[in-house]
């Protein structure tokens, strides 16, 4: 085994991951912590700067809290402030995107935070870190090939890398999945362009989302960055027109749609032209090759879903790598497949549901709270995502479940639970008060769906064996 610590960088890994957004992130985290060996490239030279995918929903606040990232993601993060809609300084409408709610036991992150792109992957970089993992930056996966033990992939630096699987979180265009051959069906609407910029603003306050709409103009929206002083700025474009995306560009179109003569750009930090993209991969696995995130799926900006499905693939594909290198049978990895695509496919009609109908509002439907796998392979009188909340143990013991969870291991409970618990994947057992769920068995997987609620001692080592 090669030490890539030394600045060898041709050599033998586990799992290449190619990509270095928020899922490639998340999925080397993942591995990372259950000792799994692997490398993290990403052909851009450093570190991402833009804000891009802005809300973190409810379910994804509830991963990075097992990943141990939330504290420092609550630190800067906040709800989204309320909206204020004008043409010039006529108001309206003002309100709120997200339904203000208060923490329970079951959802302990219950509202969208806002919490820009480019600090989320950060976070899970310092989180990578600790955990001994980097990203190779300026390592861009330039060619591979595959044959029935692994990968052999090439990177433009020269190296090559053999891997026993690769996973492709390299964007919506993704080389790998076009050399693959794996069809990505949906629509491109080049009629359906944005400007969006990281701009510093003078002479406007960072209280409201602000919105402006000028007829025969278009639209105009600035979001106050939380933990930032800058604003991210959407402006779509008319069919045909040519961007400028210099400071001057963004301060004339901020000027002809908002109509404020006070407010200034001062400064723009990055910028780039966005084209509505609504697609998803005919197959996430083809051989020893996953898709993952936007290579897998694309999304309208509408309802903050790509970026949090994206975390979510990562998440279900870790687990499952892990295991499968860890001699667990084969056919587990046919379940990541078999669990994501179903869920992107929801996601993307919701997404552009919100697009199509211009709508503000958003709902529980986009918190991802309500997403799960019943029906599955895995899924066995379970599928669902298991909610916090207190938990009364044998002997008196009080625990809250999220704290039974969190971690890379399974979670059991059972009143008998040293007895149904084979070698293989590594299981906490805890003995309940009273039986949860009303089954004498609950096996919670490591993403933190019920695997399979059961009575009976056997189907509950029949399932273990699958995983």
């Amino acid at each position: 085994m090669t030490d890539y610590t030394t600045g060898d960088t041709t050599g033998d890994t586990n799992v290449l991951i190619a990509g270095a957004g928020p899922t490639g992130l998340t999925l080397a985290v993942e591995l990372a912590r259950r000792g799994i060996d692997h490398r993290l490239v990403e052909r851009a030279p450093e570190p991402s700067a833009g804000s891009k995918g802005k809300g973190l929903q409810p379910r994804t606040l509830e991963i990075l809290d097992d990943l141990g990232v939330i504290g420092r993601v609550l630190a800067t993060a906040a709800p989204y402030p309320p909206l204020r809609v004008r043409v010039g300084r006529v108001p309206l409408y003002q309100g709120r995107m997200h339904r203000r709610a208060a923490a329970s036991e079951a959802v302990p992150y219950p509202t969208v935070l806002m919490h820009p792109q480019w600090r989320t992957e950060e976070v899970l970089r310092e989180r990578l870190a600790e955990l001994g993992g980097k990203v190779e930056h300026g390592a861009e996966l330039t060619g591979f090939e595959q044959d029935a033990d692994g990968v052999t992939a090439r990177l433009g630096t020269g190296a090559t890398v053999r891997a026993r699987y690769l996973v492709a979180a390299d964007g919506g265009r993704s080389p790998v999945r076009k050399a693959l051959g794996i069809g990505f069906a949906g629509e491109t609407r080049e009629e359906e362009r944005m400007m969006l910029g990281d701009v510093r603003v003078d002479g406007l306050d960072r209280d409201h989302i602000h919105v402006w709409l000028r007829p025969g103009k278009g639209m105009l929206a600035l979001y106050p960055m939380a933990g930032t002083g800058t604003f991210q700025l959407l402006a779509p474009l008319r069919p045909g027109v040519e961007p400028d995306l210099t400071r001057a560009g963004f301060q004339r179109v901020f000027t002809e749609r908002s109509m404020q003569g006070r407010a200034r750009v001062t400064e723009l930090l990055w910028s780039s032209l966005y084209r509505v993209n609504i697609r998803l991969a005919d197959r996430y696995r083809a051989g020893r090759v996953f898709l993952a995130g936007d290579a897998a799926h694309v999304h309208s900006p509408a309802g903050g879903q790509g970026l949090n499905t994206g975390v979510q693939d990562a998440y279900n594909l870790g687990w499952k790598l892990a295991r499968a290198l860890s001699g667990a049978p084969g056919a587990l990895l046919d379940t990541y497949e078999e669990e994501r695509r179903p869920v992107a496919a929801r996601v993307l009609g919701l997404s552009t549901d919100l697009h199509d109908r211009r709508t503000f509002r958003r709902d529980e439907e986009t918190y991802q709270l309500r997403l799960g796998y019943r029906g599955g392979t895995l899924a066995r009188a379970g599928g669902d995502r298991v909610p916090d909340g207190p938990v009364r143990l044998a002997g008196g013991r009080r625990a809250r479940m999220f704290d039974l969870l969190r971690g890379p291991h399974f979670t059991l409970l059972s009143p008998d639970p040293a007895p149904a618990v084979p070698a293989g994947p590594p299981v906490r057992a805890y003995a309940p008060a009273a039986p949860y769920g009303g089954r004498r068995h609950t096996l919670i997987r490591p993403d933190g769906y019920v695997g399979i609620a059961t009575d009976s001692a056997e189907e509950l080592a029949g399932y273990l064996a699958l995983v």
